[in-house]
């Protein structure tokens, strides 16, 4: 088992144990394990750990030295993270260019970001979503983690140094950090939405600062360095209850759950933060029975290399599961074992070498073989001048040159690849693993039930007309084609000119991609925002609400805002106006987008539109045909988006004929 490269450094074994259960709970949330929906708490756990061992290692400098050493201290952090991640980062990046190039914008950026450590803010900044997202994730999506911690590196030693000063004592210090820390936990308390996506919440630097800063104030008063093994009986006991009390908090909290749990934002993170500490007290005390089983051998030798896997491990799911399906338990084993091998080769090759100084080895090494080099053959005479003068000058520089022209090319290559000039093996398709053959032949679900209501007509008759003159279209990416120019180059067959065909004088189409009611996605606002908008705005009409496939699976992955809630509020908004709601249709087999969650959505729609009397739901489900979907199985050919758009308008004429009533059933066809 590895020590501390600092000399000097006591090693506490727990505190790998600790690591290795929190980056264990990471690839269970990860590789969508049932009971670990709440697995992401695993990074949690790091941070507090984190903020103990930092702040721990600066004021066992400062009690040596009345100086906080910084830079040793970020050059050893640097030797610590720097080449395992850059070595990620370059593995990631010519596998997107070679073998994923549909992706290859996104990981560019990411690539960006993870190099100057700011990948948290890059996506918040961006809008960018980390539970909810439409197109298929990105393999650098859990750097995120490794930035905040970074950010705290450069920070927080300043501010502690600042704390020093001002509180003179290391209660008074300890105060100060709490009173730091509850600031955080307000600005997550502030950023936090019951029901919108809580990645800004989740992922920003001020609203999870306070688990780096709650370890910190734990090293403050319980430093790692003070000699406990006479500590009394009675604290010791309390400190086990304490322990065993937060690892039982720990693993409540990771099953019972989900990243949308109002609970988390603050409580439960917070609740998550003095469990850590609790844990890290008893385990940096040598007389507390706790430290023993998490100090035990195969803890700790996961523990070792937990930076190495939780790099690892995002990256190879993502790459390995290209479908977005759910991931069978053969796949998930081979996953978790490729990410251990690869992990444990990083430290064994990479990180521990370069950690205990193999770098400044080298460089040394390279130095004498140039003196050496130098140094060799006779003694030239007066003759020999000009060949000495050359001759072992080349040789000195030959191993620098050697050296440096191979990490030169190591460098260009994923330089090249982020460019995009490398050759592309595979375009990347990585949304779904159904063929184009097997689309062309499968066969639609059957529409969802009708409890209890009667259609209109089967067939959509060209000649009716509605009575609607207005209409706003609210919609996601399964509508963007149908008023796209590339998919529908006649503009006689787009949205605008179908409805035309049916009455309709005037539309305000409010399609956007990955759009939901509840959730926002890149900064583009939600239906219920944009429903909203218009009707401050004086609209009066029709509506006709293209939704539910991105509400469907944002649910699944584990909004807390339900299906029928969503409905709900859509209707609130728009009060008595008519409104034509479309149901949703996939050929997806498994994940967020199954056709299994939009059966639920439709079902849904139809049991809602029994409570309003100017709802209608039509069903395109009934029409989609399986030839007109792409291979996600979830958007279309430009003949699915030109049906749509002609049924969708002829569904509204039937739902609000003009000159009748609206039609008596619910449901239209």
């Amino acid at each position: 088992m590895p020590r501390p490269a600092e000399s000097g450094k006591r090693y506490v074994p727990g505190l790998d144990g600790i690591r290795a259960l929190a980056v264990v709970c990471v690839i269970a949330y990860h590789l969508g394990v049932p009971a670990g929906q709440g697995g992401m708490l695993g990074v949690g756990v790091f941070f507090t750990l984190s903020g103990y061992l930092i702040t721990d290692l600066l004021l066992a400098a400062w009690d040596r030295n009345m100086s906080l050493g910084l830079g040793q201290f970020w050059l050893r952090r640097a030797r610590r993270l720097l080449p395992a991640l850059f070595s990620m980062l370059i593995v990631v990046s010519v596998w997107a260019a070679l073998f994923d190039a549909s992706q290859l914008g996104g990981v560019r950026r990411q690539v960006l970001a993870a190099a100057v450590y700011l990948s948290n803010w890059s996506t918040i900044a961006a809008h960018g979503s980390y539970f909810s997202r439409f197109a298929a994730p990105l393999p650098l999506d859990h750097l995120w983690s490794l930035a905040i911690e970074e950010q705290f590196y450069l920070i927080w030693p300043w501010l502690l140094l600042a704390g020093i000063w001002i509180a003179r004592g290391r209660r008074r210090l300890m105060l100060l950090t709490l009173a730091l820390a509850a600031l955080s936990v307000l600005a997550m308390a502030l950023a936090y939405h019951p029901g919108y996506d809580p990645t800004r919440a989740y992922e920003g630097t001020d609203t999870r600062a306070f688990g780096l800063l709650i370890g910190a104030a734990l090293a403050i008063v319980w430093p790692s360095a003070r000699p406990r093994t006479e500590t009394r009986a009675a604290v010791r006991n309390a400190l086990d209850v304490a322990g065993v009390a937060g690892l039982v908090a720990i693993a409540v909290l990771v099953w019972r759950t989900n990243p949308f749990s109002a609970f988390l934002y603050p409580w439960g993170f917070l609740l998550l933060s003095f469990a850590t500490a609790a844990i890290v007290a008893a385990v940096v005390t040598p007389a507390c029975r706790l430290a023993g089983p998490l100090g035990s051998r195969p803890l700790r030798w996961v523990g070792v290399r937990s930076y190495g896997i939780y790099l690892w491990q995002w990256p190879i799911i993502v790459l390995a599961n290209p479908s977005q399906g759910s991931i069978g338990v053969v796949r998930a084993v081979l996953m978790v074992a490729a990410t251990v091998v690869i992990a444990s080769l990083s430290w064994r090759y990479l990180e521990e070498p370069i950690r205990q100084g193999a770098l400044g080895r080298l460089w040394k090494r390279l130095s004498a073989g140039d003196v050496r080099s130098g140094a060799v053959g006779a003694r030239p005479g007066a003759g020999d001048v000009q060949s000495s003068a050359s001759g072992p000058s080349s040789a000195r520089s030959r191993p620098l040159l050697i050296t440096s022209g191979t990490a030169l090319a190591v460098l260009c290559v994923p330089a090249l690849g982020l460019a995009g000039l490398l050759p592309v093996a595979s375009a990347g398709d990585r949304q779904t693993a159904i063929s184009r053959a097997e689309l062309e032949h499968a066969q639609l679900p059957v529409a969802a039930p009708r409890a209890k209501t009667t259609t209109t007509a089967t067939a959509p008759d060209a000649t009716t007309r509605t009575s609607c003159r207005s209409v706003v279209y609210i919609g996601d990416s399964t509508s963007e084609g149908e008023i796209s120019n590339d998919y529908i180059p006649n503009r006689h067959r787009r949205l605008a000119a179908q409805l035309a065909d049916v009455g309709v004088r005037h539309v305000v189409p409010k399609i956007s991609g990955a759009r939901s009611i509840v959730e926002t996605y890149e900064g583009r606002p939600d239906a219920a925002s944009v429903a909203r908008k218009e009707v401050a705005a004086g609209f009066s009409g029709c509506w006709i609400l293209a939704l539910g496939t991105n509400d469907a699976a944002d649910v699944a992955v584990g909004s807390n805002v339900g299906l029928s809630q969503r409905i709900a509020r859509m209707m609130r908004i728009i009060g008595v106006q008519p409104v034509l709601w479309v149901d949703a249709v996939t050929l997806v087999q498994s994940g967020a987008y199954a056709e299994s969650g939009m059966r639920r959505w439709n079902t849904d729609l139809v049991t809602a539109c029994s409570r309003y009397p100017n709802m209608r739901v039509f069903d395109w489900a009934h029409y989609a045909k399986a030839r007109w979907f792409i291979p996600d199985g979830i958007h279309y050919y430009s003949p699915g988006y030109v049906a749509r758009a002609r049924d969708i308008s002829r569904g509204l004429a039937h739902a609000f004929p003009a000159g009748r009533p609206a039609s008596v059933g619910c449901v239209v066809r």
